[in-house]
């Protein structure tokens, strides 16, 4: 069974951005990073929230068009309308039996690319099967928490701890059963 695998950047103090959706301050480039972009060739499947499907607008993203052009996209939103839509992206409703069939029907384990408040939705749904968080060696203070406004409790453990010469470290969690 394929697994959902949140794959995303956090600071030491557990946010995925700063104030006003600000990610200056993570390490844009170098050995770990290349570690991710090269780890996300092995997803053919992407869920999202709207939030952050739009947030690649402001990085060149086009409405409707996919944001990792060899992955089917899910984004998960009860409100974003988009008239022209790829035929490989999707939007769906915000509903855990279509996650579900989602992670059932994919050809490899599904990429969760953010943001806090649907990884949070997930979470506290039990949909979520591995984190691989890039640690960054910062510290925010404030902004876009892991995982939103959640308050579920889970015990992971660490399966892999990958370190860059630039202070970047991708950590592994499987959940702990």
């Amino acid at each position: 069974m394929p697994k959902i695998i949140y794959y995303v950047a956090s600071s030491i103090d557990g946010f995925i951005a700063g104030p006003n959706d600000d990610i200056s301050n993570f390490v844009p480039g170098g050995k770990g990073v290349d570690k991710y972009l090269s780890d996300l060739q092995n997803f053919k499947t992407v869920i999202m929230g709207r939030r952050t499907y739009e947030f690649g607008y402001q990085y060149g993203l086009e409405p409707g068009q996919p944001a990792y052009p060899h992955m089917e996209h899910h984004i998960f939103s009860d409100n974003i309308k988009i008239e022209k839509l790829a035929d490989s992206v999707h939007i769906e409703p915000k509903s855990i039996d279509r996650v579900k069939q989602i992670k059932e029907s994919s050809e490899t384990d599904v990429y969760l690319c953010g943001g806090g408040k649907f990884a949070g939705w997930l979470l506290e749904n039990d949909l979520i099967d591995q984190l691989k968080i890039k640690l960054n060696s910062i510290i925010l203070g404030e902004g876009i928490r892991l995982f939103g406004d959640s308050t579920k409790q889970a015990n992971w453990n660490l399966l892999e701890s990958e370190s860059f010469d630039d202070g970047l470290k991708i950590l592994t969690y499987g959940l702990r059963t």
